[in-house]
């Protein structure tokens, strides 16, 4: 028993950097897509599309549905709204307003905020070395989204603030919610039935939304750009569902499960790599030095901040 163990546990880490990898590729989709398409249009036929991919998961587990408490549906409501649905639509208008390189690297603040979250939520205690290491996450992450941090007193525009920064710190925001929600999910579920019914749950979520904004109809959800570009649109949608879906969703939490989560944080960042890769890389939205240095101290102290909540745990 412990030796066929060993190997299981042994690669954990690495499905970790390969879902999160995988997750990071989805700028790669999305940003071609912001030029077909509303933003929460994208998000209404990803969770279309994903539910497509997990619905024989879903089907083999509906008994278990009957089981689930009240309190673990409230979890799975509130990280189906908040992650699965409404941050996954900031992220998109962020990537569409915004440096796509900067809007990444500002994600990254999210442990801080779903650490505070499950303090409020779940009693977990801060670490000593919380508030430093968060407090310098944040100040990196104000200095990664100013372009010209020497114009002191300088309006927002002229310091190259903008909507994709807001954006994305809302987007981090509603993410860092939905991670701890999902601890509370997991905790009164299995992870199959768990992931399924979260794309439910979003895409009920999405088609209410829409409906709201006036969008559930033909002319909105398959508008004239994407009438033009078919196979663009199509192809597009399809790979961010399942290279950048529901594909790094299933090996992300396959290799959490064998991972200890202390662990898992640092092995998670290969998502902001693979980002990095993308939007410099391909789209070309480089950082400045200084941007580039903050985005460094940004991502150590996040590692700081995983660190020392690791330790307090145990």
């Amino acid at each position: 028993m412990t030796e066929s163990a060993s190997p299981r546990k042994s690669y954990g880490p690495w499905l970790v950097a390969l879902g999160a990898a995988l997750w990071g590729t989805e700028s790669a989709w999305r940003i071609p897509l912001n030029d077909l398409f509303e933003p929460a249009v994208i998000v209404f036929w990803e969770h279309i599309l994903i539910l497509l991919m997990f619905l024989p998961l879903l089907v083999v587990r509906l008994n278990e549905i009957p089981q689930i408490g009240r309190r673990t549906w409230g979890y799975l409501l509130l990280s189906g709204f908040a992650g699965s649905a409404v941050g996954t639509i900031f992220f998109t208008m962020a990537l569409k307003n915004g440096n796509p390189t900067v809007v990444n690297v500002v994600l990254n603040i999210q442990p801080v905020i779903s650490t505070t979250a499950a303090c409020l939520l779940f009693g977990d205690r801060l670490a000593r070395g919380f508030f430093l290491f968060a407090g310098i996450a944040i100040v990196a992450g104000i200095f990664v989204s100013v372009t010209y941090p020497g114009l002191i007193g300088a309006s927002f525009a002229q310091a190259g603030l903008n909507l994709g920064t807001g954006y994305a710190l809302i987007c981090a925001l509603f993410w860092g919610l939905s991670t701890v929600a999902g601890r509370g999910v997991m905790t009164g579920m299995s992870l199959r039935l768990a992931a399924s019914l979260r794309v439910v749950v979003g895409l009920v979520c999405m088609t209410l939304i829409l409906l709201v904004m006036g969008k559930l109809h033909g002319a909105a959800l398959w508008p004239a750009a994407a009438q033009a570009r078919p196979g663009t649109a199509i192809g597009a949608l399809i790979l961010l569902s399942t290279i950048s879906g529901g594909i790094p969703l299933l090996i992300y939490f396959e290799g959490l499960r064998l991972t200890k989560a202390s662990t898992a944080g640092y092995f998670e960042m290969m998502q902001t790599l693979a980002a990095v890769c993308i939007t410099w890389g391909f789209f070309h939205a480089a950082l400045r030095p200084h941007q580039v240095i903050a985005a460094l101290v940004l991502m150590a102290a996040v590692a700081m901040v995983q660190r020392v909540q690791s330790r307090a745990k145990n």
